[in-house]
């Protein structure tokens, strides 16, 4: 039995899913949620990232962008002021972090949001991002 159809049958109607991290779906989890919408007619919003530290699609992102019905993007700012449409991986000295693994666990403070034009800069050496400040105590 599909999973959704067991919750509904576990807790009644259902008016939508939502799947956050949606990048790091595989090709069937994301075959799967096109099953939900079409088959039995519940709404899947999926939230996540686009592109790697690399820039490449994630497996996730791009089945989405693939089969998706609509897409709307949630628009970021980065420093430059332009439109971010990237993640760049910065170490502590803030230059782009270019090898290692697609996914690492914690760490958020190392990724930063910016313009394609910036991650090319960046990307090549040519510039860095300013460490994360610690946030302000409470």
């Amino acid at each position: 039995q599909h999973w959704v159809e067991q919750d509904l049958a576990a807790n009644g109607p259902m008016g939508c899913v939502l799947v956050d991290e949606a990048q790091f779906l595989t090709r069937a989890q994301v075959w799967q949620l096109s099953e939900v919408v079409d088959q039995l007619r519940i709404p899947v919003l999926c939230y996540g990232l686009r592109t790697d530290f690399r820039g490449e699609l994630f497996e996730g992102s791009q089945y989405l962008l693939a089969w998706a019905d609509e897409m709307q993007e949630i628009k970021t700012i980065c420093h430059s002021g332009k439109k971010a449409t990237m993640t760049v991986r910065v170490d502590e000295h803030g230059h782009a972090v270019q090898d290692g693994p697609q996914v690492e666990i914690g760490g958020n403070d190392r990724y930063v949001s910016v313009s394609r034009a910036e991650f090319k800069k960046i990307t090549r050496g040519e510039g860095r991002i300013e460490p994360m400040q610690a946030p302000l105590p409470l």
